[in-house]
């Protein structure tokens, strides 16, 4: 199991981080804590009817959306609108991907080693997934820097 180290001052990560490596909730979770310690990304959580929608959609669906929505809005090689194309609200992935740099190309190429101009691969699109999946499960279950006991 590979350890991350905190990224930099300014928010750059370590050259050996790639997703490939980061499959296990462990690795996730060192990193979405990592994330969490950033003062922007910190301050997303799962409220009002972003937080309801994941609970009456459940993990498979919204796991099923956050795939679709990566395949269509960050996975191409130039996506339309690229660094403003994720909304800060309206679905709980659109939150997630702000609290987890995956809202953009290039916070994934700054937090997560998945360089801008190319299509996701598959590997990297499932990463992604992975992590705002595993963002959306700690806010629920008031896990390691979930939010749900904050007052919102």
């Amino acid at each position: 199991m590979t350890s991350f180290p905190d990224p930099g001052p300014r928010g750059q990560p370590a050259a050996d981080r790639s997703p490939g490596r980061e499959r296990d909730p462990g690795s996730l979770d060192r990193r979405l804590d990592a994330l969490a310690r950033q003062p922007f990304r910190a301050k997303f959580h799962l409220r009002g009817r972003d937080r309801a929608t994941a609970e009456l959609k459940g993990p498979a669906t919204i796991r099923w959306h956050a795939y679709d929505l990566i395949a269509k809005r960050l996975a191409p090689a130039q996506p339309y609108k690229d660094g403003k194309q994720t909304p800060y609200r309206g679905h709980p992935v659109f939150v997630a991907q702000h609290a987890t740099a995956t809202c953009c190309r290039g916070c994934l190429e700054r937090w997560h080693g998945i360089p801008k101009g190319r299509e996701l691969t598959r590997a990297e699109h499932v990463y992604v997934v992975d992590v705002i999946c595993r963002w959306i499960e700690r806010e629920m279950t008031g896990g390691a820097g979930a939010g749900a006991a904050r007052p919102g």
